[in-house]
């Protein structure tokens, strides 16, 4: 019998606390494994695949830069119709260092590749609409994706919502709710359960967040590798972690399809007034608690962190890093003058290589950069200066900026 190419080899969901707990495909788990959790550590699930289908070639050659349907034997349904996510560029920095330019996805962040799974399970499983809580890119992505879908999408978010993001958000017709942040996750659990919508956001203590949604962010390593094979490490910046896990586990099927023989190192680049994936580490847990700080870095700047980290860092033989402000602003700073307008979490990737300056690695690295500088909340903050239309003033103003004489 032939594989239909374009058809979701998935088969069932699979606990990551014991992988001898497995759950039908539908509906999505979207509180974690019922089972294998406990009231301290919620643990994720994932999903699972008929791998022994996978069609020959599919990992052949570069992928047309189309949206997510290319990977589809290896995703989720995707019962949503698309908006040409994914398909980002590798820009080589310097020789041996590239970075993975996410904001050029269709909302300007990785989190497109995440909300064409999940809108696809709301639609699969009958929801009229999703919600989500989010500080930004999250509920900019899952409200897009939604209204392409036809789908309602209610968006907890925090109460100093930039006002640019804020009119991103209602640009897709999402119902906006700013709230405090710690009301947020039962808020999202309630809202849920009366209206019949589909959480595309976490719902427990910690983080399991939706089952299918991670799935999307393997396509960053299918990706990866079509253009440049395994690289020796890719630095992430890493809040909840599904990004992390996405990855390591899209290298870890291309090995184990024989596609490869190796994966790369992890590197999770968490804000150090945080950091709760590198207190897990740290602790041998599979998941901590931290008081959060200050940081401008509010799009990684997470108090807890998820299983699927854990489990990333650890089986790629990598490691976590803790990263001041001082170092994503010089590594914004750093992708800017190559032409590159991140957001500072998103810039947490370079910064994170740039703290592993005296480590060894052996071969070409990867920095993801999540999302675009249009994120961050001081922009529209600066007004530049009018300057009279005469040659004297704009020569100065010129000269002033290091032209010329």
């Amino acid at each position: 019998m032939r594989t239909d190419p374009t058809a979701s080899l998935a088969t069932a969901q699979r606990s990551l606390g014991d992988p001898g707990f497995r759950y039908p495909l539908w509906p999505p788990l979207t509180s974690g494994c019922p089972k294998s959790s406990t009231d301290e550590v919620a643990y994720p699930v994932e999903v699972d695949y008929a791998y022994d289908r996978v069609p020959a070639g599919l990992f052949e050659g570069r992928p047309p830069r189309t949206g997510l349907d290319h990977w589809a034997p290896l995703l989720p349904p995707l019962a949503a119709p698309g908006l040409g996510e994914g398909g980002t560029p590798l820009v080589e920095l310097e020789p041996g260092v590239f970075v993975k330019d996410e904001s050029r996805n269709p909302t300007w962040s990785h989190k497109d590749r995440l909300n064409r799974c999940t809108v696809s399970a709301a639609l699969g499983s009958g929801a009229p609409g999703v919600v989500v809580a989010s500080s930004g890119n999250h509920g900019a992505s899952a409200a897009a994706f939604a209204a392409r879908a036809g789908l309602r999408c209610v968006v907890l978010t925090a109460t100093d919502l930039p006002t640019a993001m804020d009119t991103f958000l209602h640009a897709y017709g999402a119902v906006v709710l700013p709230v405090p942040v710690e009301a947020r996750w039962p808020l999202t659990r309630r809202i849920a359960e009366h209206f019949g919508l589909q959480p595309v956001s976490n719902l427990t203590r910690t983080h399991t967040g939706h089952a299918f949604g991670p799935e999307g962010y393997k396509t960053v390593a299918y990706e990866i590798h079509a253009d440049l094979g395994v690289p020796a490490a890719v630095f992430v910046p890493t809040g909840y972690g599904e990004l992390l896990f996405g990855i390591g586990k899209g290298f870890a099927e291309l090995r184990r399809l024989r596609v490869t023989d190796r994966v790369p190192r992890l590197i999770a680049c968490e804000p150090a007034a945080g950091g709760p994936l590198a207190a897990a580490l740290r602790q041998g847990l599979p998941a901590a608690h931290v008081e959060v700080g200050a940081t401008d870095a509010y799009g990684i700047n997470c108090p807890v962190n998820s299983y699927r980290g854990v489990l990333a860092v650890r089986d790629s033989g990598g490691r976590a890093v803790l990263l001041t402000d001082e170092q994503l602003y010089a590594a914004q700073a750093e992708l800017a003058r190559a032409g590159l307008w991140a957001e500072l979490s998103a810039a947490a990737g370079l910064a994170g290589l740039r703290a592993c300056a005296d480590e060894y690695f052996d071969g070409p690295v990867v920095c993801v950069s999540t999302s675009s500088g249009f994120k961050d909340r001081g922009v529209g903050r600066h007004r530049s200066e009018p300057v009279a239309p005469e040659w004297t003033a704009v020569r100065a103003r010129l000269r002033a900026a290091g032209l010329g004489e």
